[in-house]
Parts: C-alpha cells; structure tokens; sequence
C-alpha cells in the first residue's frame, strides 16, 4: 500500500490507496459522535453546548471533547466520512450508512447493565451496553447487506472501543478497591471477546481492539484519589496503582485477543495500544506541543488538576483554556482534540497496533 506522509492533513497521514470503504464503531464517550446528545438522555447535556467542540467543528456536536476523536482521524486518513451517529440514521436525519455506522454510546458500559445492579452500582448513564449497541448492529445489518456473506463488511475496519473503562470507572467511583475491581476483569475482557467474535460471525474481517488508557493519569482519577505519600506517584505524577490496574486490563485483553486470533485465522484482530501511544506524551509533553501539561485539564472548575466534580467543564463555575491544543486533557476524563490527534496517528503509523493498522509498512 503507498503512503505519504502530510502534516497538513487531518491525521498527518494520507493513504493513497485507502483499505476500508467503511467504519463500524462501538463504545463509550471516547468514540460517540452523537449518540448520547440525540438519545434525550439528559435534558441539558453539556456536551450539547460550547465549550465542547469549540476547536474544529466550532460547535457542539455531542463529541465528549473540544474536537475531533480518535475514530476521526481514522476516518479522514481513509479518506472516509465521519461515521454518523446510529440513533442519526435511526432517526432519518439525512445520514447514510453507505460508509458505516457509529454505535458508540457516551457511559457505555462492557457489560450489561443488569451485573452492575446485581452489585449495587447504580450510577450508570446508560442502559446502552456493549451488547445493546451489537444489536442495533444486528437490526441495521438488513439494510447493509443484501447476501449472507455480506461483501461490504469484508472492506469495513470494526472498532470494538475503546469499552470497559466505564464498568471500572462506576465501581471505583463508588469506593471499589482495586484488588476488588481485578476480579471484574475477566468479566469486562469476556464481554469484549464475546463481542468481538460475533461480529466476525456476522462478517466482519478486519478488527480492532483498544486497550485502556492510563487512568492514574486522568484528572478525575488524580483529583478523587489525590493521596499524601509521594510513594504513591510515578516520576510523572500520576497514580501507580491505577495504572498498573489498567496495565493489568490490557494484558488481559491481549491474552485473550491471541487465543481469539486461533479461533478465527481468516479475520484480522488488531490491538490497539491506547495506554502506551497516551504514556508518550506523558513522558514527553513538550516534545508533543503540550507545554499546558498532561494531568490538568483544559476545561474545569479548578483545583490542582482543574477538576471539579461540582463545577465540571461546561458547569457554572467552570471555565476552558484558551488554547486547548497545548493541553492532552480536556475535562478531566476525557483527552483534547490534539491528543487524539497523536493516539490515531500512532494507531495508523503502526507504532501502536499490533498489527499494525495499515496492511503494509511505512
């Protein structure tokens, strides 16, 4: 496949010959594009209004940031439409899904909503799982597909999250210790899997897989869990135990991706290296253009890391930086435009798929 590098581009990559025709999209607030704003869910929604999606669209759109997302670039280095909004093309608002569908639900959780009730972990968003979302994939795929062995989805790329962050995020927001929450990880990694497989059932050939992303650095996680002993930080400031939680996720849910890859050797399966492809601009925030920092948020309402949880971003009492592109954080959980904008590119570059997202290399 030929490539050309361009930093004038959207993505810094432009692929001359581009492999998908198509994105299919599940997840949370890491990839909704609009599902959440358009379900009703809240009555006023922050993420409806300005300052979110104040950088590029110059308006709100229902993105969880002040731009584009990860699936974006993906879709601009692929020469592709923003994957619209299912409940967009649910609703006939004018959307086709001729070049995919995004299903992504903001507070989307892996599991469904029934074992975190069962717990008493009553905080959910959403009712909007992972595995509510494939069935909104079900339903659509009569209309996609004229044949059973649907051609189409042979030149689609699947993104199955980021998801699963949210199933941790409620149990440790409610108090869940971490040696509590490991034992959640095999349910989450499970959900994932079992999701993963019956898309290749259904078709799909080319997937893939996020892990998380380094959660002892987010400035919800360090505003919640600030601690006194300095033993309790890495070099960089964020929480070790935290991050070693979300290591741990990860390693699992490559354990798991190998034994799957077994199981159906004609579908590729890539894993998607959030955690490593954030850590960079972690340990060399200059190096990447942020000289704001990398553990305070851009928009909040103060505090050492700009988090609030009683004046959150696009709250009363909260307030946005001027120039969100020198910041990795954007309201305390969720990444800015322009760190995004990094973890595609190491997505597409291949530095942070394996395999890499590309078929061929740079």
């Amino acid at each position: 496949m030929l490539l050309r590098i361009d930093e004038s581009s959207a993505a810094g990559i432009v692929l001359s010959s581009p492999q998908y025709e198509s994105i299919f999209n599940f997840g949370d607030s890491l990839s909704d594009t609009g599902n959440f704003l358009l379900s009703g869910a809240l009555a006023f929604p922050v993420i409806g209004q300005l300052p979110y999606g104040e950088t590029f669209f110059q308006h709100a759109t229902g993105r969880c940031s002040d731009g584009r997302l990860i699936i974006d670039f993906i879709a601009e280095a692929f020469s592709l439409p923003y994957a619209p909004p299912y409940l967009a093309v649910k609703q006939d608002q004018g959307q086709s899904f001729q070049h995919g569908v995004n299903f992504a639900f903001a507070g989307a959780t892996a599991l469904d909503a029934e074992f975190f009730f069962e717990r008493n972990i009553s905080i959910l968003w959403t009712n909007n799982s992972l595995n509510v979302q494939l069935n909104w994939f079900r339903k659509l795929k009569s209309d996609i597909c004229s044949d059973e062995d649907c051609d189409f989805f042979k030149k689609s790329l699947f993104l199955v999250g980021e998801i699963g962050g949210n199933d941790y995020n409620y149990a440790f927001f409610l108090g869940g210790g971490i040696k509590q929450l490991r034992s959640m990880v095999p349910f989450v990694v499970g959900a994932i899997i079992n999701a993963t497989s019956a898309l290749i059932e259904e078709g799909a050939v080319e997937l893939m897989v996020p892990g998380n992303f380094p959660i002892g650095c987010s400035a919800v996680y360090l505003t919640l869990f600030e601690s006194s002993n300095k033993e309790d930080y890495d070099r960089h400031g964020c929480l070790k135990a935290f991050n070693a939680f979300a290591r741990y996720h990860n390693s699992q849910l490559k354990q798991a991706l190998d034994l799957l890859r077994q199981t159906y050797p004609h579908a590729r399966i890539i894993y998607a290296d959030y955690y490593g492809a954030a850590m960079r601009f972690v340990h060399a925030p200059l190096h990447h253009g942020f000289y704001g920092g990398t553990l305070k948020a851009c928009c909040g309402g103060g505090g050492p890391y700009n988090f609030n949880n009683s004046a959150r971003c696009g709250h009363a009492g909260s307030e946005a930086c001027q120039n969100p592109s020198i910041y990795s954080n954007w309201d305390g959980i969720h990444l800015t435009e322009a760190a995004y904008r990094h973890v595609a590119l190491a997505l597409i570059n291949g530095s942070s798929s394996a395999p890499p997202l590309i078929s061929s290399p740079l």
